[in-house]
C-alpha cells in the first residue's frame, strides 16, 4: 500500500501532519516550527508585515484542471505577492486547510509538496497551520515578511508625474484560463500560468530600495489595480499600450480563440506581476518596465490617453 493511498480521515489528522511536515527543511529564519502551539520567526527589523488569502475549490481553483502541486504553489505564491508588494522580503507562511473526510491523503501530501516548492522558491518555509474538516477544500495562507529597516511601499504615494512601471507577466493567466475554459491543455505553458503564478518576489524589496512611491500586487487586472492605486493616492494613470509586452505566445493564443491578447494584458488577473509608481527620471532595476505615467487628480484610469469602455478586472460578488 503506496504511503499516499487512503483518505485523510483513514489516515487520521496527527499522521497526516506528519506527512505533510517530516523531513521539511526549515529556514534560518524560523526558529521554532510545526509540533507546537505556535511557531517563532524571526523578525529583525522589528516590524512585521502580514497577508492572508483564501483559496476556495471551485472559486479559484479546480482540481480536474490544476494537480494539487499547482494549486498548493498557487496558494502561496498569492499571498508571497502581497508580500513583495509593500516591498518586504518574505519570511514565512503558515498554512490552514479544510477539506471533507473523503479527501484523498495524496491530494492533501499534493497540496503540501507545492506549498513547500513554492516557499522554496522564495527562500522560506511552511513553519505552521491547522486541518480541520469542513464540506469542501478550502486553503487559507497567512504569510509575514520583513521590512529590512524601510518603510512600506503603500498604495497611496502616486504623485502626477511619477513613472508607472511592472515586473513580471501579464495576461498570461487569462489567456491560460481561456484556454483551459475551451477544453484544452495546451501551449501548456499559457494553461500553467493560470496553474501557478510565478510572481517576482525579489522585485519588491528592489523597487522600495529604488524608490518606488507606490506598489501593487496586479491580481484583479492591471488596470483595475492601477485603479487602487490611483484611489488612495487621489491621481489617475494613464497606460500606453505601446509599451505593454503583448508576447506572441499570447498573440497566437489570442487568434486561435478569436480574442484581442490585449485585453488578457490590460484585464486578466491572476498573474501576480507587480505595479509600481516612481519618481520621475528614476533609474528602472532590473525587470522593470515603464508602462505609463501618473497623471493629475480625477483623470481615472486611462489607456493611451482616453477612458477604458469595458470592465477593468475581477471583482467578487457580481
Amino acid at each position: 500500500m503506496s504511503p499516499n493511498d487512503g483518505t485523510v480521515a483513514e489516515t487520521g489528522e496527527f499522521a497526516l501532519i506528519r506527512a505533510v511536515t517530516e523531513g521539511r527543511r526549515q529556514p534560518p529564519g524560523t526558529l521554532l516550527g510545526p509540533g507546537d502551539d505556535a511557531a517563532v520567526v524571526a523578525a529583525p527589523d522589528g516590524r512585521v508585515v502580514a497577508s492572508t488569502d483564501v483559496l476556495v475549490q471551485g472559486v479559484h481553483f479546480r482540481l480536474d484542471w490544476s494537480t494539487p502541486e499547482h494549486v498548493g504553489r498557487k496558494a502561496v505564491a498569492v499571498n508571497l505577492a502581497d508580500i513583495a508588494a509593500m516591498g518586504a522580503a518574505p519570511t514565512t507562511v503558515l498554512v490552514g486547510l479544510a477539506c471533507p473526510s473523503d479527501t484523498p491523503r495524496e491530494v492533501v501530501t499534493g497540496l503540501a509538496d507545492g506549498m513547500w516548492a513554492e516557499a522554496e522558491r522564495a527562500g522560506i518555509g511552511v513553519s505552521g497551520g491547522d486541518m480541520v474538516r469542513a464540506d469542501q477544500l478550502v486553503i487559507s495562507v497567512t504569510a509575514l515578511g520583513d521590512l529590512g529597516d524601510r518603510e512600506p511601499v503603500t498604495r497611496s504615494g502616486a504623485r502626477p508625474g511619477d513613472l508607472v512601471a511592472v515586473n513580471g507577466r501579464l495576461g498570461w493567466a487569462a489567456a491560460g484560463l481561456a484556454v483551459i475554459g475551451r477544453g484544452f491543455r495546451s501551449p501548456v505553458g499559457v494553461v500553467n500560468a493560470q496553474r501557478c503564478p510565478e510572481p517576482p518576489y525579489e522585485a519588491g524589496p528592489r523597487a522600495a530600495l529604488a524608490g518606488a512611491t507606490a506598489m501593487i500586487d496586479v491580481s484583479d487586472g492591471l488596470l483595475a489595480d492601477l485603479g487602487h492605486i490611483g484611489e488612495a493616492s487621489e491621481v489617475g494613470i494613464d497606460v500606453r499600450t505601446a509599451d505593454l509586452d503583448v508576447s506572441a505566445r499570447l498573440t497566437e493564443v489570442g487568434a486561435a480563440l478569436g480574442a484581442d491578447p490585449l485585453d488578457w494584458v490590460l484585464t486578466g488577473g491572476e498573474d501576480h506581476a507587480l505595479a509600481a509608481t516612481f519618481p520621475p527620471f528614476t533609474e528602472l532595476p532590473d525587470g522593470w518596465r515603464t508602462i505609463g505615467v501618473v497623471t493629475m487628480a480625477g483623470s481615472g484610469i486611462t489607456v493611451d490617453g482616453k477612458p477604458f469602455s469595458r470592465e477593468g478586472g475581477w471583482t467578487h460578488w457580481r
